[in-house]
């Protein structure tokens, strides 16, 4: 096992194999014989989950559920859950400057945080690889809490409000991913896909600013950040590489050849096989095919990582995720 996440990364950057880090949580769930909301909602279904992912497949890293209403119920945003769905924040908390001035910024005691402390700490604790944790990212999480159609509007006619509600957003983040990193996690993968609906500029102003404040006090030799952006279609790239992230993370509609060639060496990017057309939706043979020709196109970078353009939702076929580990397995053969 690498000992940290530099290791980790030197270790990719070195190889001469491409590997492998989709974002997977949910055929764990299913393949330890649990529900979604189970999984959410109790500590040792989660790592149990990771866990059988990590014995069955050879990603690189493991990755916890990608859930991105913890943070929101922490600040008491209501949240619904089904059993066989990602959960949804269902109503805004926060709408105008007088309630984000009141918004109080929880602690790690809030919601369902100690339960996602807790199952850091039982997959960390036994992990035979990396353990890459999730949380939102800064943008992502005002939008969840200010609802994202009037937080599009604030960012014109009332920024200052919009700022005041991403520094709370980011103190509570900053400590979250404190508090994984104590509980033994290698790094977490921030999940900012809200921020890909802004402009370039947008994205550095009420995004970046805040990720990159994060990062920089987070972030070290034994803890990284992996920046994931899927509504992205390329515009926000140079706005995510100003945050400093050990890696980059990006959707289907991103054209990955031109994000490798634009985005320095040391820097991992990640991507982007389409979780739903692709993945879940296809046969095993057309994953194969979609996967090799991802592979043959970026496979001779070595910072690209292999991996889905998002979390690949639930009852996906196994069979596809099969195929597609055959292709990266065929294509490191013919290296």
């Amino acid at each position: 096992m690498f000992a940290n996440s530099t290791d980790l990364r030197n270790f990719i950057l070195s190889s001469h194999e491409t590997v492998a880090l989709p974002v997977l949580t949910h055929l764990g769930i299913e393949m330890a014989g649990h529900t979604v909301k189970e999984a959410v909602k109790n500590a040792e279904v989660h790592a149990l989950a990771v866990k059988t992912l990590s014995d069955h497949y050879t990603a690189i890293a493991s990755t916890m559920i990608m859930d991105l209403t913890v943070e929101a119920e922490a600040f008491g945003a209501k949240v619904e859950f089904t059993s066989d769905d990602v959960p949804n924040v269902s109503e805004r908390l926060v709408c105008d400057a007088a309630s984000v001035e009141a918004l109080q910024v929880p602690g790690l005691d809030a919601g369902r945080v100690p339960v996602y402390l807790h199952a850091n700490e039982l997959i960390a604790a036994n992990a035979t690889k990396p353990v890459f944790s999730g949380c939102i990212g800064p943008f992502s999480l005002a939008a969840r809490l200010y609802d994202m159609s009037e937080l599009m509007m604030a960012l014109f006619i009332d920024p200052d409000t919009a700022h005041m509600l991403l520094e709370k957003c980011t103190q509570f983040i900053t400590a979250y991913c404190q508090g994984l990193r104590k509980a033994g996690s290698n790094g977490v993968v921030m999940a900012e896909p809200a921020a890909g609906l802004l402009s370039a500029e947008q994205c550095d102003e009420f995004s970046s600013a805040y990720v990159r404040d994060i990062i920089n006090k987070v972030q070290d030799d034994n803890f990284g950040v992996i920046l994931h952006n899927c509504g992205s279609k390329g515009h926000c790239t140079a706005s995510m590489i100003s945050t400093g992230a050990m890696g980059l993370h990006f959707g289907n509609e991103t054209d990955m050849v031109e994000v490798l060639e634009n985005c320095p060496e040391d820097i991992l990017v990640m991507g982007n096989l389409d979780p739903v057309s692709v993945l879940k939706q296809g046969t095993p043979d057309s994953v194969y095919a979609s996967t090799m020709e991802l592979l043959q196109k970026c496979g001779k970078y070595r910072n690209f990582v292999l991996s889905s353009g998002c979390d690949v939702p639930p009852h996906t076929p196994q069979q596809n995720i099969d195929a597609f580990y055959r292709a990266l397995n065929d294509y490191n053969q013919e290296k």
